[in-house]
C-alpha cells in the first residue's frame, strides 16, 4: 500500500492578473522519483514554492504529510528545496554550508556529504562568492542528497555542472535513493538526461497539468511515421496526431499511441518509417506550438 506524501486539489496561484498555477490537481506518493517537466514559465518553480511553504495558495486544497506546508515546522522540517539560483550568505564557504545544515535536516548524512565533496571536486574552504557556478551548483546537490529529506525538491540545480559531473550526480542520487528511499521531485530541461531515473512524470504547460501518468506508460507511448505524404496521412487517418512535419511531397508524423505487429507490418508494406519518440521529444510535442497548422502553412507555401 502507498502512502501520500502530498496532494493538491484545485490548487491556484495568481500573481495579480496572471494564473501561475490554475486549479490543479495531482498527489506525490511516498518512495518514488517524480519528473516535474514543462517549458519554462509554465509554474513548475510556483508548484514546488507552496509545496514547500515558500508561497500561500490563492485557491484550492494542498496538503504535505496531512497538513498545509507554510507555517508548519513539523512539515518543513521533513522538506529540502534546492533551487537553480541556489542563495547562500557569500561570506561562507561551502564547510560553513554543510557545517549549518544538520540544523535544518534532520537525517543529514555527513559522511555522505564528505564522499560527494570528493567525487564532486569541491574546494570546502573557498567563499561562496568565490566559486564558479558549477561549484555553486555542486554544493546544492550536495545539500539536497546528504540531507535525505523524507521530500526533497532539485529545481535545475544541476544545470551548472558539466556532463560528467551531472552524471556522477544522477548516478549518487540512484544509489543513495535505493538504500535510502525518498521521495524526490527533478525539475530540468535535460529531459533525455534524467529520463532512466523517473518512476512518475507530471507535465505542466501554462499553469495546467497535461500529463500525471508512470513513467513506463509514457515511454515509447507515441510513435513518429515518415514517408510519402499522401500514405502518411492516410495510415493516420483518424489517430490522434500530436505533431507534423512536412518537406516537399514527405511527411513526418508523430501519433498519441503505440501501433500493434499488424499495424507495424501495414506500415513496412506500404514503405513506411516507424521510429520510437524520445521523452524530450514527446513534450515538445506537446507542449510546443501548433506544429499541424505550421507544418500545413508550410506545404503550402
Amino acid at each position: 500500500m502507498t502512502t501520500t506524501v502530498a496532494r493538491a486539489t484545485g490548487l491556484t496561484k495568481r500573481y495579480g492578473s496572471f494564473t501561475a498555477v490554475d486549479a490543479v490537481d495531482f498527489s506525490l506518493e511516498e518512495h518514488r522519483i517524480y519528473g516535474l517537466l514543462g517549458r519554462n514559465g509554465a509554474g513548475k518553480t510556483t508548484i514546488m514554492q507552496l509545496l514547500t511553504g515558500q508561497l500561500f495558495p490563492n485557491g484550492g486544497e494542498l496538503e504535505v504529510f496531512g497538513r498545509p506546508p507554510a507555517e508548519h515546522a513539523d512539515v518543513l522540517r521533513r522538506l529540502c528545496f534546492i533551487a537553480e539560483s541556489q542563495r547562500y550568505p557569500e561570506d561562507f564557504t561551502p564547510a560553513h554550508v554543510f557545517t549549518a545544515a544538520p540544523w535544518f535536516f534532520e537525517n543529514w548524512d555527513a559522511g555522505f556529504a564528505e564522499r560527494l565533496v570528493a567525487d564532486f571536486r569541491l574546494p570546502l574552504k573557498r567563499r561562496i562568492k568565490k566559486l564558479s557556478r558549477g561549484q555553486l551548483s555542486a554544493v546544492g546537490v550536495i545539500v539536497g542528497l546528504a540531507s535525505r529529506a523524507q521530500l526533497t525538491f532539485f529545481d535545475e540545480p544541476y544545470l551548472g555542472l558539466d556532463a560528467v559531473v551531472r552524471h556522477i550526480f544522477y548516478d549518487r542520487l540512484l544509489e543513495d535513493y535505493a538504500e535510502h528511499p525518498r521521495t524526490i521531485v527533478l525539475s530540468t530541461h535535460l529531459i533525455d538526461e534524467v529520463a532512466n531515473l523517473l518512476e512518475h512524470i507530471i507535465l505542466i504547460d501554462q499553469g495546467r497539468i497535461l500529463l500525471d501518468r508512470d513513467a513506463e506508460e509514457v515511454r515509447g507511448s507515441a510513435t513518429t511515421i515518415a514517408g510519402a505524404r499522401s500514405v502518411v496521412e492516410q495510415f493516420v487517418a483518424d489517430r490522434p496526431v500530436i505533431g507534423r512535419e512536412a518537406l516537399g511531397g514527405l511527411s513526418s508524423v508523430t501519433i498519441d499511441g503505440r501501433l500493434d505487429q499488424p499495424e507495424r507490418v501495414r506500415a513496412a508494406e506500404l514503405g513506411l518509417e516507424l521510429a520510437p519518440v524520445s521523452l524530450q521529444q514527446l513534450i515538445v510535442h506537446l507542449t510546443g506550438t501548433d506544429l499541424a497548422g505550421t507544418a500545413e502553412q508550410e506545404a503550402a507555401a
